[in-house]
C-alpha cells in the first residue's frame, strides 16, 4: 500500500520531519531528506507489523484527486 508522506524541514532543531498521515503517530526524522525517507519508510514498515500483530486492519491509503 502506498500511503501519504509529508516531510517538513524544521528550522529550530534543523532536521527533517516525515510522518504518515494514514498511520496515527508515525514520525521519523533525519538530517537530510532522503534519510527522513528512509527512516519513515522503516516506522511504517514496523508500525504495520505490529497492527497486523494484534489483528487491526492496516488504514485505507488517502486519495488525492489531481
Amino acid at each position: 500500500m502506498q500511503y501519504s508522506i509529508l516531510i517538513q524541514y524544521d528550522v529550530i532543531d534543523k532536521i527533517y520531519v516525515a510522518s504518515v498521515s494514514e498511520l496515527k503517530g508515525c514520525m521519523a526524522h533525519g538530517s537530510t531528506r532522503e534519510e527522513a525517507m528512509k527512516e519513515i519508510q522503516e516506522a511504517m514498515q514496523l508500525q504495520l507489523e505490529v497492527m497486523h500483530d494484534k489483528g487491526m486492519l492496516p488504514p485505507t491509503p488517502m486519495i488525492y484527486a489531481s
